[in-house]
């Protein structure tokens, strides 16, 4: 065999293992990742946990809503510090978001993967998404994040 046929057959080789490699890697060029399901855990009656699990799914997440009088005891068990509570809890890839943290944050947080035990919106802040008031009118609120020891810090901070 000549030396060109010999560089044509590991040229040729070489590209099978990398089509073979592209095509069984989950994480291919051009495939879309798919999005971490959010259980979310909620009052039967509160109707505005009901509109931030809409909001979710309007940013693509896949959201499944559990009505539960058990709320409280869910967010002990996930070590949701009883500043930072709201009325809802939501379990995502090893994370608790509390209350109405928006899409964006909650993407954020599940692109970066930082060391924390979850994000929180304290309260229920007029503005925030299932919260939005009559005419628009927003408070600013902050999403605060939070380890597994009750530190906390600011993760992002809307309408200011």
């Amino acid at each position: 065999m000549t030396k060109a046929g010999i560089e044509d057959d590991m040229i040729r080789t070489l590209m099978l293992v990398l089509a073979a490699l592209l095509l069984a890697h989950p994480t291919r060029v051009g495939a879309e990742q798919p999005r971490s399901v959010i259980e979310v855990y909620k009052s039967p009656t509160c109707g505005c946990c009901s509109k931030w699990v809409e909001h979710l799914r309007a940013h693509g997440f896949t959201v499944r809503a559990t009505d539960t009088a058990a709320v409280d005891e869910l967010k002990a068990k996930h070590g949701v510090p009883r500043a930072l509570r709201s009325c809802h809890t939501a379990l995502v890839s090893g994370y608790v978001i509390e209350g109405h943290v928006p899409a964006s944050d909650v993407e954020r947080l599940l692109r970066e993967r930082p060391a924390l035990a979850g994000l929180a919106v304290p309260g229920m802040p007029i503005g925030s998404p299932g919260m939005e008031g009559p005419g628009g009118k927003t408070e600013p609120y902050d999403v605060i994040a939070f380890d597994e020891d009750g530190r906390s810090h600011t993760f992002a901070m809307h309408g200011r």
